[in-house]
């Protein structure tokens, strides 16, 4: 744990230096009453004792649970060379690639980054990433505004709830109305969904699988859509891509996903990246970083960021978003690890979630008084109904070494009996089968 601390000499030297007298002097602009009065600090240590306090807080985390919980974050297998790559300092020191004779290797994988999420996606153009699954949706909002000049925005209830929360905050002084069309049992309410689009909409915005875990075909919605002259926005879980109709075969104009799930850790929720893709109409109105091949005077192929100015986000209100970073070594960690996993990899991961999935569907509704909630087809996430509240379940089953799930009563009001459960590659029939028999027990 290493770390540079500075002297009282130093720190006389350095206020010498900028014409100040003391370290409160920096601080003299802002009004006495508005300052800390202390920032309640202990008193320095020796790194010895500072790295034992660490390691003690540390092995107070439990590592050892079995988890099915998932709620857009899922613990996948990431092969070993992605850390072995990754961590090459040629990556992990560079940062924005704005000398391209100096950046060759970062502009070459972030371009091939961004390939590989456009094949996914099905659709023309992929940026280099933005930071989050919930980020890429607000951006993708607001490429929606920008081209249609509209503000209506149709949201399903059945999008992750920590995006609509976001989207709802990071729009609430832009004017938009987000109108939400409530879920249908746990499914996105098509019918609902189709009569709420007009001629003011700029976006429909919808997820699949949904959060409940639903698979859909919105197909004939962003026809409609598309009729109205408004823009179909999908985010989508990238593993699941790689069997479901993905969202340019559906007709989407933009889709977006949260990037965990295809080589980053879970690591207490972050960093991650956000994945945004869209067809080429909409390509001037993307944010972020965007890398393009071409050749120079002698033939020799070269990779130049393109589309956009040197820092956007200096356009201050003209700019087309305020991002003003991105998060190019996860979306390297993306592209390697679908490069050791490869289409057949990707394929094999996303059935095997899948088919764990169903296992425990059959196994926890064999348990009387538990019933499948999520209606229809669904992927690697289902949702089920218990004959108690799904946070005390939570809370037993914990104890006794295992995560049930994350419970839907957290915001949708009168889901407190509802559990979403996630199944993964990693998801043993063992330990589904060791899971069924304890909530039977506790039931």
């Amino acid at each position: 744990m290493p770390y540079v601390p500075h002297s009282p000499e130093q720190v006389r030297e350095m206020l010498e230096v900028i014409g100040v007298n003391s370290v409160d002097d920096l601080f003299a602009e802002i009004p006495a009453e508005l300052r800390p009065k202390s920032f309640n600090l202990p008193k320095g240590n020796s790194e010895m004792a500072v790295l034992q306090k660490m390691e003690q807080l540390a092995a107070r985390n439990t590592t050892d649970l079995t988890s099915f919980l998932g709620a857009g974050f899922y613990d996948h297998f990431i092969p070993t060379a992605v850390d072995a790559l990754v961590s090459r300092s040629e990556f992990y020191t560079a940062y924005t690639p704005y000398q391209p004779e100096a950046s060759q290797g970062t502009l070459q994988a972030i371009f091939e980054y961004q390939t590989a999420m456009a094949r996914l996606m099905d659709l023309d153009y992929a940026n280099a990433s933005v930071y989050d699954g919930g980020t890429a949706l607000y951006e993708a909002t607001l490429m929606a505004v920008r081209k249609t000049k509209r503000r209506k925005i149709i949201v399903s209830e059945a999008l992750n709830p920590i995006y609509r929360v976001m989207l709802d905050s990071y729009t609430t002084n832009l004017n938009l109305e987000l109108v939400t069309v409530p879920h249908n049992h746990g499914r996105t309410n098509i019918k609902s969904f189709t009569a709420a689009i007009d001629n003011d909409t700029a976006a429909v915005i919808v997820q699949n699988p949904n959060f409940f875990g639903s698979v859909n075909d919105f197909t004939n919605l962003f026809a409609t859509a598309h009729e109205h002259k408004a823009i179909a926005i999908m985010s989508t879980y990238p593993v699941l891509q790689a069997v479901l109709k993905t969202p340019g075969e559906m007709g989407a104009d933009i889709a977006v996903a949260e990037g965990q799930s295809v080589g980053q850790p879970l690591s207490f929720g972050g960093p991650y990246l956000g994945i945004m893709t869209c067809t080429k109409a909409l390509i001037r109105q993307m944010p972020g970083r965007i890398a393009g091949r071409t050749e120079d005077s002698e033939g020799r192929t070269g990779y130049v960021l393109t589309l956009q100015a040197r820092e956007q986000h200096i356009r201050r209100h003209k700019a087309t978003s305020n991002i003003c970073s991105n998060q190019a070594l996860c979306a390297l960690r993306t592209l390697i690890h679908l490069c050791l996993l490869g289409e057949e990899g990707l394929h094999r991961t996303a059935l095997l979630s899948i088919e764990r999935a169903h296992y425990a569907s059959e196994r926890l509704t064999a348990i009387p008084g538990v019933e499948l909630f999520t209606k229809g087809p669904f992927g690697n996430e289902f949702a089920i109904t218990l004959p108690v509240n799904a946070f005390e379940v939570i809370d037993k089953l914990t104890k006794r070494g295992i995560i049930p799930g994350f419970p839907l009563g957290r915001y949708y009001e009168g889901l407190e009996n509802e559990l979403l459960v996630a199944c993964t590659e990693k998801t043993t029939e063992e330990q589904i089968g060791i899971f069924a028999e304890i909530l039977r027990g506790e039931l």
